[in-house]
């Protein structure tokens, strides 16, 4: 139990964290380069704090990995990345006691060889920190919060907006409630409800109802007396792991306030089970190109959402360019300027560097993932453009094909800004198509778009969960079991277990969890 801190002597709290949402369905495996790594004052600046605090804190930016989304994290990178992190705090307790960890981590990393990656990350910090240390963690709504998580962690909180337009204010609402429970000396209780509903991040856009609504309700209850915060996940669909659900987690002082607004936020999710639809119109890829071709506003943005990299896809599944390359209205030299990204295929880019901007090229592109659903796409056309430096991305070349062009880049990259497509020379709001990769629209994209259609594409990260194939999930699960599962329909049990303390990581004991009926 933490006491009060002497009004003489600094709260000591570390940074520290890996965040990656990784897709168990996608061959892609996370390697060292995919990561780039904060510290210090750097990390610190993330979570708007500064190493001396005018508030009498003392913050420490020890070790933070962060990597676009992709598939499951090599197991000698994680094993890296987490010996950092503990060697770093290890060197801090060294120096005197630690009073807080800020657990900068986002809920669906996948590691080769582990089930729960952020379970097993949070109780290595524990074996270092020890029980007395106050953990808190602001994680994204799209991760999972397992029993495993809940008892390691004293104060989880997660965005409330989809796309994540508050992660800020996560952060610092996560920072700020670890200061108030050090500066009270008292532990929180949190009451954690598993939530039978997996769906994908496409279908809970909090831009639409009913999620909307849903995440509205919050901060209302995170307000309430006795309780500190609340919160929501939708969980990650992308994953076959038996963490892979929703939850709601509530914390604070008051044992029944926080049950009572668990159990409230859970029956509500699962009320709404059946309401959740894609957040804008969905259709196959020839149904939203032709969409496109028929509106008169442009730009017309299409979503290939089934490789979507911001998500956990590949990024050079080829199914959607093959396809647009087959549609002569598209490839015709006065046909409508078509911007699609985007492919990665180092040994393309290689080959591309060998040729003239404004030179014919001739080039295959993509599918080089193994096992990759489609093979690589022959590009025949002009060469218009090639960039370096890109710290993501690397190498850049834009290869025109009639009215079509296409983004090859040498490393796996997103375009889900604005920014990226003119940071490269096309401005997408001169062009009539834009088809990138992606699911729901971020916001300079979301602003831009005259016209929008989601594109359910094939790739690890597939909106038509069905067809992945999930076996390892808990069952019963919404909507993979319908009302005639167990021989005629099933609710779940939605009482709240409140969590009274951390777990103890040497195996010996637990803290005995309460069932509460609120």
């Amino acid at each position: 139990m933490p006491t009060p801190t002497p009004p003489e002597r600094k709260l000591r709290i570390s940074v520290v964290g890996m965040w990656i949402e990784s897709s168990t369905f996608s061959p892609h495996r996370a390697q060292a380069r995919d990561f780039h790594v904060l510290q210090d004052e750097e990390l610190l600046a993330r979570h708007g704090v500064r190493p001396q605090d005018d508030d009498g804190i003392r913050w420490y930016g020890v070790h933070f990995a962060r990597s676009l989304p992709g598939g499951a994290v090599l197991a000698d990178v994680y094993r890296h990345h987490l010996e950092r992190i503990c060697s770093g705090l290890r060197d801090l307790v060294t120096d005197g006691a630690l009073d807080g960890v800020l657990l900068d981590i986002h809920g669906a990393m996948s590691v080769v060889g582990l089930d729960d990656a952020e379970a097993d990350l949070v109780r290595a910090v524990r074996a270092v920190v020890g029980t007395d240390t106050v953990l808190a963690a602001p994680m994204d709504l799209h991760g999972n919060v397992s029993r495993d998580l809940a008892e390691q962690v004293d104060l989880l909180t997660c965005f409330r907006m989809a796309p994540h337009e508050d992660a800020d204010e996560t952060r610092a609402r996560a920072a700020a409630t670890l200061v108030e429970v050090l500066r009270s000396g008292r532990r929180p209780v949190r009451a954690w409800v598993p939530v039978p509903v997996l769906l994908p991040g496409e279908k809970t856009s909090t831009r639409v109802e009913p999620a909307r609504s849903l995440y509205a309700a919050v901060p209302g209850i995170a307000a309430r007396e006795g309780v500190l915060d609340a919160s929501v996940w939708v969980g990650y669909a992308w994953a076959d792991e038996p963490r892979c659900q929703a939850a709601v987690v509530v914390q604070g002082w008051d044992e029944d306030a926080c049950a009572a607004g668990a159990r409230e936020l859970a029956e509500r999710f699962w009320a709404l089970r059946d309401e959740f639809a894609f957040v804008g119109p969905a259709a196959t890829l020839d149904e939203a190109v032709d969409a496109a071709l028929a509106s008169p506003s442009r730009p017309y943005v299409v979503s290939d959402s089934g490789d979507n990299p911001g998500a956990g896809g590949t990024g050079d599944v080829t199914w959607t360019l093959a396809r647009l390359l087959q549609r002569p209205e598209l490839v015709a030299p006065d046909g409508p300027t078509t911007l699609v990204a985007s492919v990665f295929d180092a040994s393309a880019l290689a080959h591309l560097r060998s040729c003239r901007v404004g030179a014919e090229v001739d080039v295959e592109v993509g599918g080089r993932t193994v096992p990759s659903p489609e093979p690589p796409v022959r590009l025949r056309g002009v060469l218009v453009s090639l960039h370096e430096g890109d710290r993501q991305a690397g190498g850049v070349a834009v290869v025109r094909v009639g009215g079509l062009h296409a983004v090859v880049t040498e490393f796996r990259t997103a375009f889900h800004d604005v920014a990226d497509f003119t940071a490269i020379g096309l401005d997408p709001r001169a062009a009539d198509l834009v088809v990138t990769k992606i699911g729901y629209l971020e916001p300079t994209l979301h602003d831009l778009a005259a016209g929008w259609t989601l594109a359910l594409t094939p790739g690890g990260v597939d909106q038509d969960l069905a067809r992945l194939g999930h076996h390892r999930i808990r069952r019963p699960m919404h909507p993979f079991d319908g009302a005639a599962h167990v021989g005629g329909g099933w609710e779940p049990d939605l009482t709240p277990v409140v969590l009274t303390g951390p777990a103890r990581v040497d195996g010996t004991t637990r803290p005995a969890p309460t069932t509460v009926q609120a």
